[in-house]
């Protein structure tokens, strides 16, 4: 196990994975619903821990606020059933689903609770809700998508990601509004395609449980501990690629999937959208750029006679996996050829 669970865990873990599958696989709202809040019940007792104040607050602040996306998407499907032959309520009641669904996987604007959440989870935790929990409310959205509303909501979180990420010491923080910028990006590709969706996800996936066990095997949570910690220089450049291929930088693996996206907006004529989709990007990358120029080129007050190194046979895995994230340079070479 990369991350270590007990048996009650892997119980919590067994009941949140059958919970999503409940839900993209019901063929009635109500049966989406209760997919949902079955996710809600089994992933409260990952987060929450007795030896940790900041867990026990971030299971209070999860369970509150998705008990009020909940308690607004049954509302909406109710009213749903009751105004089925009104066609003038429609776009109304599509408004109110997407937003009680954008909540729940803190979307903007909705997106108050996530990154105060996230500062008090574990590395695990952290990746769960970054990637799992925005499988059901994704897959939910698609069915009953308002494509005007959608549209605003995605440059949002763009916009809202990318700002946001300024003056961020935390690294939790960092990947939180990370994940609200690359929500938007989710949408987009929902919006053109499953296929493409999927793919994105998949990738944003596979980069983010590289970052999130390194992190979890080399104890770092705060910016400043990358600076200070004399990491040896295999460990920096496994950390790095992973945060340039997160970012979207060419010839990264993280570029393939942006690029599609971009080049379906070019294709449609939405120029303006593509413009904020790339410049959200270069801000990202400014930040992950800034962590990489100053843990290279700045000399701190190290400790000079003491490498951080680790012997750990999922570590290098994880390397060897980080590894293939340069091979975005075949993919992105096929695309510009």
């Amino acid at each position: 196990m990369l991350f270590p669970m007990n048996s009650n865990k892997m119980f919590f873990m067994f009941i949140l994975f059958f919970s999503t599958l409940i839900s993209i696989s019901s063929n009635s709202w109500l049966g989406c619903w209760i997919g949902l809040e079955i996710n809600l019940l089994s992933f409260i007792p990952l987060i929450s821990s007795p030896k940790n104040l900041l867990s026990t607050e971030a299971s209070l602040k999860y369970f509150l606020t998705q008990s009020i996306a909940s308690i607004n998407f049954l509302f909406s499907i109710l009213l749903k059933m009751i105004l089925f032959k009104n066609f003038e309520m429609n776009n109304f009641i599509s408004i109110m689903i997407n937003s009680s669904l954008l909540m729940k996987m803190g979307s903007a604007p909705f997106y108050f609770w996530f990154p105060n959440m996230m500062e008090g989870l574990n590395w695990m935790n952290c990746f769960i809700i970054m990637t799992w929990q925005k499988i059901s409310p994704m897959i939910l959205l698609s069915y009953y998508m308002n494509n005007f509303f959608i549209t605003i909501i995605m440059i949002l979180n763009v916009i809202i990601g990318a700002i946001s990420g300024f003056n961020q010491t935390s690294i939790r923080k960092l990947l939180a509004f990370s994940s609200i910028n690359n929500l938007g990006w989710l949408m987009a590709s929902l919006m053109i395609s499953e296929n493409i969706w999927l793919l994105y996800f998949l990738l944003y996936t596979f980069m983010n449980s590289i970052l999130c066990l390194l992190f979890y095997l080399l104890n770092i949570f705060f910016i400043n501990q990358i600076l200070n910690l004399n990491l040896i220089s295999f460990l920096k450049i496994s950390l790095f690629i992973n945060f340039f291929s997160l970012g979207g930088l060419p010839p990264f693996l993280g570029f393939f999937p942006k690029w599609i996206i971009i080049n379906f907006l070019i294709h449609n004529n939405m120029y303006m959208l593509s413009f904020i989709f790339v410049m959200s990007s270069l801000i990202m990358l400014f930040f992950y750029i800034r962590i990489v120029y100053l843990s290279l080129m700045l000399n701190f007050f190290k400790l000079k006679w003491f490498k951080i190194n680790i012997k750990n046979n999922s570590f290098l895995t994880i390397n060897f996996f980080s590894l293939i994230s340069l091979s975005g340079l075949i993919f992105n070479t096929f695309l510009f050829f």
